[in-house]
């Protein structure tokens, strides 16, 4: 069985609510839960670093 295409213009209308709704989540704030733990993982990554002594320790 086969499919017809959308005509250009449903396309068209398809393509620009795809567009509007990616441009909508990137421009959402980044969830508080996120921001935690981005900075509890910073904080854990400066802690192991300075407990062994500095990024050298890793050569």
């Amino acid at each position: 069985m086969q499919q017809k295409k959308p005509a250009a213009s449903v396309q068209r209308q398809i393509d620009e609510n795809l567009k509007r709704v990616y441009d909508d989540v990137l421009n959402q704030d980044l969830p508080e839960r996120f921001s935690k733990l981005l900075n509890e993982l910073k904080e854990s990554q400066a802690n192991d670093t300075s407990s062994r002594g500095g990024p050298e320790a890793d050569e």
